[in-house]
């Protein structure tokens, strides 16, 4: 008989953090589980390691494809889990021991949710960053599916080791793909598109180890660039599907990066909005900036691209008093 859950762990060179990042799958409270363990080539001696926690429990079972990366490695995991649940979890973390056993009773109590994370925590605490501190800040705020919603496409608001998603969310959206973008990133927002909905448990289920050869530091798939190059792609899809007229409400990096994406797939804004007096009245890939105060709530979407701390909140606040509804008058993408 099939287990219910399907752990994949992709492993590359883990050396020291990869025996205790195990122990902490294996001692979970949900027992039902498979590890799939997938050796990427390491030269460090995880294999090593990842064969002796094989030997000593039956539910770890190790694949050793040789040097594939990581997006190849992740979709051969897949076709080797057997549950219809899939757990991701990376070789450098920590499990809570409640973790896979929360977010099974999660999905099972809400059929409507496609994919579950869970709160994080950064450690070595001394060690992380304030970006990290943000970041972690930001994730642990949104809770609920429509806070989730409301704020995907500012970040990627699942974190990706701490999530254990549906197999058919998975399968009706294609796996994961290597397109220059963050493969998580991606793949949440493909399956919005397709009609899931994402949840949290609100407990820190996962320690997300920071170090600085992590990838989110050191692979160019995780830039600034790389997430607008998701969310273009994810808007004129999504939001901006059926020609609906835009603007975006920034005339800054972030918004001039995202227009110039937006106008390169066809779907050119109608205006940049911004409140710096020296940017209104001049053109950003011209379109024009005109301020705020310019724009008439109406048929047209809000696209607010600003990456001011602080600032999110702010125009949030305005078109809502404006009447207008977030999802479907205007987005925050900054």
């Amino acid at each position: 008989m099939p287990p219910r859950v399907s752990v994949l762990i992709p492993v590359h060179d883990a050396g020291a953090y990869l025996a205790p990042a195990l122990r902490s799958v294996a001692r979970q409270t949900f027992a039902d589980f498979e590890a799939l363990l997938l050796d990427d080539g390491s030269t460090d001696g995880s294999a090593e390691v990842l064969a002796e926690a094989a030997s000593r429990d039956p539910r770890f079972r190790v694949l050793s494809p040789g040097r594939v990366g990581l997006v190849a490695g992740l979709n051969l995991l897949r076709a080797a889990a057997r549950a219809p649940l899939l757990a991701r979890f990376d070789a450098d973390d920590a499990m809570h021991p409640r973790r896979l056993e929360l977010q099974v009773g999660y999905l099972a109590a809400n059929p409507g949710v496609g994919a579950v994370a869970s709160l994080v925590r950064h450690f070595p605490r001394g060690e992380v960053r304030g970006g990290n501190l943000r970041y972690e800040a930001w994730l642990n705020s949104l809770v609920t599916p429509d806070e989730i919603e409301r704020n995907l496409f500012v970040e990627s608001p699942l974190p990706h080791p701490s999530v254990t998603m549906r197999a058919e969310l998975f399968d009706r959206v294609g796996g994961y793909r290597d397109v220059g973008h963050p493969e998580d990133y991606d793949l949440w927002l493909r399956a919005w598109g397709a009609g899931f909905r994402f949840g949290k448990v609100a407990r820190v289920l996962h320690a997300w180890r920071d170090h600085p050869a992590r990838l989110t530091r050191t692979d160019p798939r995780c830039g600034v660039e790389a997430f607008l190059r998701a969310k273009a792609e994810a808007l004129v899809k999504g939001p901006l599907a059926g020609g609906r007229p835009f603007v975006v409400w920034g005339a800054g990096m972030f918004g001039r990066r995202l227009s110039r994406l937006l106008i390169r797939a066809g779907r050119p804004p109608a205006a940049l909005l911004d409140i710096d007096r020296k940017k209104i009245g001049r053109t950003r890939h011209g379109r024009p900036v005109v301020p705020p105060e310019a724009f008439r709530p109406g048929s047209a979407l809000v696209l607010a691209a600003v990456g001011v701390q602080g600032a999110r909140e702010l125009i949030r606040a305005r078109l809502s008093g404006m009447g207008l509804v977030e999802t479907r008058d205007f987005w925050m993408v900054a």
